[in-house]
């Protein structure tokens, strides 16, 4: 017995020697998984608070999601169609290799290329020039007063890297067969990827030379992607982790009275919405043959008169969350006031669907994640109902968010007739919403309507779109925001849901700057 205690003695001796006193693990779950490293592979806020541990952009933006420099450390437009980066010297990826302004021309082709879940970040017909190996020059057709604002999560890769691998083209998010940059990562972030399991673990390690300040004191970070509410909350109770987005609404009261841990609620700027198919001439997935119903703007208006936002305001969300009848948040648009939303009326529904020939309603496919947003499977559960009472029959298809977007992205050719979405402008300005959801995408050749995936399209509207985005006297431009969203909203283009609240589980051990974007980031993170 004495001989088997020294050696216990000694093992425990060698694991503390091994193991620093200091050492601070962050355990960390979500309701989603990380399925894919690549920077451009899906445009997702989660995906890209998680790949921003570890990639960087030439900006970046701070607590208060106030633009700062990031891998450019200062920029200027010497005239209005050139913007100039002056490049951070002495950066250098986790590989090893040096930061230059190679690294942003290659990256900006990647961005752009087919595949590419991002391509609007970057103008399509922009041209990146090479001044010297710390200064990019942006040419531009137009002017862009707001080029940059979105560049926080436009991630710069490393152009040597990505060759060396094999990974110069993007990696769809429809890909079946992992690339290397979906399984490994090389950034210049705070953090790098120790390993990777797609789905199951990710482990971050602090990148020690990372050029920024370290504002956490972490020494690793293991994420652990748990679907279950049930599962992830009681992992949170019990210590297993530290940290868990989101906390289900129904569970809140019950973890602040849990001790140990709490829940930091805010507003988010996120806006989940509903859209059609209104490009096919024949859906793909309802029982009307010969047409789709979606191009009558009377079924659309029945759709959105038939949803009562207040029943699912008040049962499904527990009142966390704000009707909205514009598909962005109020505090990013200072007209939004002037839009109230069309009242619930299911007997108009009925009236408009028999009008527009379905007296007896008809059937359709409704795709919706049910991992990705605050209680995005019980949301699309309560459409169905909800239309069920007005004769539409809705057959839902909820899946986890790698499948879900597998199928309705561009990459997985918009596969869908009626869909749930969340969108945070990445620009955090309207123009975003404009371009990306509302925009044509009937031109192959621009990026424009990227995240349009029903294909909604008012050409007045894109011509707005367009004045908008060079203007810079804020009442002409607030004026054009107004009548373009006007045109969407007086067409039924869209059913704008609400603004969810953020609900993240923490222990009190930890401190965390809660941003309105929703991105849980890790250099911002310290516990006891």
């Amino acid at each position: 017995m004495k001989i088997r205690s020294m050696l216990l003695a000694a093992a425990a001796a060698a694991v503390l020697a091994t193991t620093p006193l200091s050492a601070k693990t962050l355990r960390y779950a979500n309701q989603g998984d990380l399925k894919s490293l690549d920077p451009y592979t899906l445009n997702e806020t989660t995906t890209n608070a998680h790949l921003g541990n570890v990639y960087e952009g030439l900006t970046r933006r701070g607590k208060d999601l106030a633009i700062m420099p990031g891998l450019a450390e200062r920029w200027e437009t010497p005239e209005p169609t050139r913007w100039r980066f002056h490049l951070r010297k002495g950066v250098k990826f986790a590989g090893g290799e040096d930061f230059t302004a190679d690294d942003v021309i290659f990256s900006a082709d990647r961005v752009r290329a087919q595949g590419s879940n991002f391509q609007t970040r970057v103008p399509k017909d922009a041209k990146f020039v090479k001044v010297d190996d710390h200064t990019v020059d942006v040419i531009l057709s137009s002017p862009n007063p707001i080029l940059h604002s979105q560049w926080d999560t436009w991630y710069i890769m490393s152009k040597k890297w990505a060759e060396a691998n094999n990974a110069a083209a993007p990696t769809p998010a429809s890909a079946t067969t992992p690339s290397h940059a979906s399984l490994n990562a090389n950034g210049t972030g705070p953090f790098r990827i120790e390993s990777h399991q797609p789905g199951v673990k990710t482990v971050f390690k602090p990148n020690a030379g990372w050029w920024g300040k370290p504002e956490h004191n972490l020494t690793e970070v293991i994420f652990t992607p748990i679907a279950s509410d049930a599962t992830r909350v009681a992992a949170l109770l019990s210590g297993e982790v530290d940290i868990i987005e989101p906390v289900p609404i129904q569970d809140i009261q019950r973890v602040n009275s849990g001790g140990n841990v709490q829940v930091l609620t805010g507003p988010e700027l996120r806006t989940i919405f509903l859209g059609f198919d209104q490009v096919r001439d024949e859906l793909l997935e309802s029982n009307v043959k010969g047409k789709n119903p979606f191009k009558d703007q009377r079924v659309r208006e029945a759709f959105y008169k038939a949803i009562d936002i207040e029943t699912i305001k008040t049962r499904v969300m527990r009142g966390l969350s704000t009707p909205s009848a514009l598909m962005i948040a109020p505090e990013l648009f200072a007209f939004s006031k002037d839009f109230t939303r069309p009242k619930f009326d299911p007997d108009g529904a009925k009236k408009l669907l028999a009008d527009a020939g379905y007296p007896n309603g008809f059937e359709v496919g409704m795709d919706c994640p049910n991992d990705r947003y605050v209680n995005d499977g019980p949301i699309c559960q309560a459409v169905v109902g909800m239309l069920a009472r007005v004769g539409i029959k809705v057959n839902l298809n909820a899946q986890p968010k790698a499948q879900y977007f597998a199928k309705v992205l561009k990459a997985g050719g918009y596969k869908t007739s009626f869909y749930l979405l969340g969108w945070t402008p990445g620009t955090f300005d309207s123009h975003n919403v404009l371009n990306d959801i509302l925009g044509c995408r009937d031109n192959p050749n621009s990026s424009r309507g990227e995240s349009n995936l029903g294909g909604y399209c008012n050409k007045k509207l894109d011509e707005l779109t367009d004045k908008v985005l060079g203007e810079t006297d804020t009442a002409k431009r607030n004026a054009m925001i107004k009548e373009a969203f006007q045109i969407a909203y007086d067409e039924y283009g869209y059913i704008p849901l609400h603004q969810q609240a953020l609900a993240w589980g923490t222990s009190k051990s930890i401190k965390v700057a809660q941003r309105a974007d929703n991105s849980i980031l890790l250099h911002w993170i310290t516990k006891d």
